[in-house]
């Protein structure tokens, strides 16, 4: 059985780390390149960074940052962000990215997952998914734009669309949970995962251990968090050791846990 991964997330927004409510009221967290070295310190299996600034703004990704963090990172690096085409992901891949993640421009242009997949291979290419509940409570709809487009496409649905069209990751975020410390909306968890053969990135809502279990449990292979590591309520060997107690299949290292 794979290891489940503890994915630390970085929201980048001119050069620094922020973090909000459902994607609003963002506040300085920290410098993307100090977090990094610290999670990695405290076990992470990996990292996601999001340029959550990019699409919004119309630009691309700040290479620089990627390229900043890359220099001192060891583990995988997910970078998200302002993604339109194929030439967008090849300059993050060689900026220092091992995946690239796509999601507005996924949304508007589906082939876009198509022409990473093919240039670069599946494995770099993720699948970023913001869930929010349907107005009617029956199941989720697509939304973009940080939460202010409501695309009216049905989730579970566009998930299988997206690793069709060679998505060989999904992450994805409850817009409803994100930010709010009230768990992670399980029942969409375990809706796409049943849905596909792709592994599974939950992200939003997490405030203790417990939280990521629940997620792994309900069909994740990874859980991603943001503000439970920036406000150091935790560290990812806070994280990995109650897990590991749980009987979740975990990389648990014992000395990488200085904050």
């Amino acid at each position: 059985m794979l290891t489940a991964r503890v994915i630390p997330c970085l929201d980048v927004n001119s050069g620094r780390v922020v973090k909000g409510v459902r994607f609003q009221g963002l506040r300085d967290a920290g410098d993307p390149v100090e977090l990094s070295m610290s999670y990695e310190r405290q076990g992470a299996d990996e990292l996601v960074m999001l340029d959550v600034s990019a699409t919004p703004e119309g630009r691309g990704n700040a290479l620089v940052t990627v390229a900043a963090v890359r220099q001192e990172l060891g583990i995988p690096l997910t970078v998200g962000g302002g993604v339109r085409k194929a030439a967008d992901a090849g300059a993050l891949l060689e900026a220092g990215a091992d995946k690239v993640a796509a999601n507005t421009a996924a949304v508007t242009r589906p082939e876009l997952l198509t022409e990473i997949a093919d240039h670069f291979g599946s494995q770099c290419a993720i699948v970023a998914i913001d869930a929010a509940r349907k107005a009617e409570g029956d199941g989720w709809e697509v939304v973009t734009l940080s939460g202010k487009n409501r695309t009216g496409m049905d989730a579970i649905g566009w998930a299988r669309e997206a690793v069709e069209r060679g998505a060989g990751e999904i992450l994805l975020t409850s817009w409803d949970r994100d930010g709010t410390r009230s768990g992670y909306d399980t029942d969409l968890l375990q809706a796409v995962s049943d849905s596909v053969h792709v592994p599974v990135i939950a992200s939003g809502g997490a405030a203790k251990p417990e939280h990521l279990i629940e997620a792994l449990q309900s069909g994740a292979d990874a859980v991603l968090a943001a503000s439970i590591f920036h406000d150091g309520d935790y560290t990812v060997g806070d994280i990995k050791r109650v897990m590991a107690a749980a009987g979740i299949p975990t990389r648990l290292d014992l000395t990488a846990d200085t904050p």
